[in-house]
């Protein structure tokens, strides 16, 4: 079957290689000159089940509010007059439930946990650099007050299966010995062993490479314009180079799957949520991050990749604006700066913004709607990368008629 993947991020780009091991034909298009170069870019490269926790939470209403006065929080909120932001935001409030955040985040953890196992199996078939590090990540903390709190609420995803170590400070500084220089300030930690990172972007050009010299076409710098249908099917997708026809078609556009899908009657509640990323040579830096690592205190995140640190933070409703200035970086350049001081060029960033393709229940949309021949794998949001694996093996599952290990009913933004 000739299948038309569009879109050609981590997400789409796993759906074509689990679709093209089934055997089919594989198209896949990107508007970009280069697969995973926007949101999978400049992500924080973690395949973290243990950061499953869904911001659709009943602490989040009050941080969004406290957003529009106080700067430096972590979720902020940008009111404007576009009526799909007030659209999307009334849903996640509805999502803000304990209730809902409970099942929302057991569902996410579910995903996540699946999706770093079909990794592996990918990882076993192909031989794929990304720069990856396998030795956990570390979540800690500056306060005994918040590692309480922080091993209580992480207590939850070990309920669900996740594996958890709890460190004291000096089983952090071993653990993590590049931090030594900010030990006093840290109270302890909880370690998830099992998450890993890496490359993402370089993991899907090296994917994207495997499929190609394997018989797939993949088309970048041309643009989905729109989808043409006719009933419950679709007949073709005009592109900026002209009109693709597929007996199948994969949406895939994270961001931009929520306005081609309105276009056809089929409106998906995905909405932007912007992110900032710091990328910083190590150079001659005699100590570097070995590990990812999360400041709970401070929500940033850093990992090394290779011979650079990516250092991320905030999550800001802004719409699709995806401009940045330097002072939009500050606070995320201290912390890097305190915590490894050594660790890398800090006064050579590379800085990055993007968008973030969420809906309300922070999980994604996988499977069929009213059209019989379209089907969706997308609105993965803050964790793509460690989703999109999963996403794209219970896609290929439905296609191909076979059983899945996650019922998508669970799983599927409704």
């Amino acid at each position: 079957m000739k299948i038309a993947i569009l879109g050609g991020g981590v997400v789409g780009v796993t759906a074509a290689y689990e679709l093209w091991k089934d055997g089919h034909d594989i198209t896949l298009i990107e508007k970009n000159d280069s697969v995973g170069t926007e949101t999978s870019w400049g992500n924080a490269g973690m395949v973290a089940p243990g950061h499953s926790f869904t911001w659709s939470s009943p602490a989040a209403p009050m941080i969004l509010l406290k957003s529009l006065l106080l700067p430096n929080q972590a979720l902020r909120f940008r009111p404007s007059l576009d009526p799909q932001l007030w659209s999307w935001s009334l849903k996640f409030l509805r999502e803000c439930t304990k209730s809902h955040s409970d099942t929302n985040t057991q569902n996410k953890f579910r995903l996540a946990s699946y999706s770093q196992s079909i990794l592996h199996e990918t990882l076993r078939a192909l031989d794929i650099a990304y720069d990856r590090i396998d030795r956990g990540v570390l979540y800690f903390y500056r306060t005994p007050a918040r590692l309480a709190a922080g091993i209580e609420h992480m207590r939850i995803l070990e309920r669900l299966g996740q594996r958890l170590e709890i460190l004291d400070r000096a089983q952090v500084l071993a653990l993590e010995p590049a931090l030594a220089s900010v030990g006093e300030k840290i109270a302890g930690g909880v370690y998830c062993p099992t998450d890993e990172t890496g490359s993402c972007t370089r993991f899907t050009a090296a994917l994207a490479g495997h499929l190609e010299k394997n018989g797939a076409e993949i088309r970048t710098g041309e643009t989905v314009l729109s989808i043409e249908t006719e009933g419950d099917e679709v007949t073709s997708v005009t592109t900026s180079a002209g009109t693709l026809k597929a007996d199948l078609y994969v949406l895939a556009l994270g961001n931009g799957s929520a306005a081609l899908s309105r276009k056809i009657g089929e409106p998906l509640p995905i909405y932007p949520v912007k992110g900032y990323s710091l990328t910083l040579p190590i150079g001659d830096n005699p100590k570097p991050p070995t590990i990812g690592s999360v400041d709970e205190e401070n929500l940033v995140a850093i990992s090394r990749f290779g011979n650079e640190v990516r250092v991320t933070a905030t999550a800001e409703i802004a719409g699709y604006d995806r401009s940045h200035k330097p002072a939009d970086f500050t606070f995320m350049a201290s912390v890097a700066r305190e915590l490894y001081p050594e660790g890398a060029d800090h006064d050579r960033p590379h800085m990055w913004a993007g968008l973030r393709p969420m809906t309300p229940t922070n999980l994604p949309f996988i499977g069929r709607r009213k059209h019989r021949n379209l089907w969706y794998d997308t609105g993965h949001g803050h964790i793509g990368w460690t989703m999109s694996h999963g996403s794209a093996r219970l896609l290929a599952d439905a296609i191909a008629g076979r059983p899945a290990a996650l019922d998508l009913a669970t799983i599927n933004d409704s």
